[in-house]
């Protein structure tokens, strides 16, 4: 439980374990549900393309995500890195961002194995060479 009182659903935590063991999702989109006491999976895919992910941040409300990121190493070799995304937008209200704010280390706390935090307030801040800039260091 978070500091906000918000709950993890199991559910979120299986759909999380699929997409790290079996390689079932490439991407979880998560959110607040509308009576503000638990975290519920609103989407999950197997779309490999980065952009279409994207596309599924709200301009305007909070999410968090996770990604099953592939890149290149320097000697080119395949790597892939589990990372969580907190999305905050600019143009979002007060309420959500305090709520989501306060409530992600109870969401992160339950998701093991993650390499990789990036928060975004913006769609630059989550773009593909930003992103795989954070994880290569």
């Amino acid at each position: 439980m978070a500091t906000s009182g918000v709950k993890v659903h199991q559910k979120c935590i299986d759909t999380f374990l699929e997409l790290k063991l079996q390689k079932t999702h490439k991407y979880i989109i998560y959110k607040i549900t509308d009576d503000l006491n638990s975290v519920e999976v609103v989407k999950t895919s197997n779309e490999a393309d980065y952009d279409t992910f994207l596309s599924e941040l709200p301009s305007e409300d909070c999410r968090w995500a996770v990604y099953d990121f592939a890149f290149k190493t320097a000697d080119g070799g395949d790597r892939n890195k589990i990372v969580f995304f907190s999305w905050s937008p600019d143009s979002a209200k007060i309420k959500p961002k305090m709520l989501y704010a306060s409530s992600k280390e109870g969401l992160r706390k339950v998701l093991n194995g993650l390499a990789a935090e990036i928060q975004g307030t913006d769609y630059d801040e989550v773009s593909y060479d930003t992103v795989l800039e954070r994880i290569r260091r």
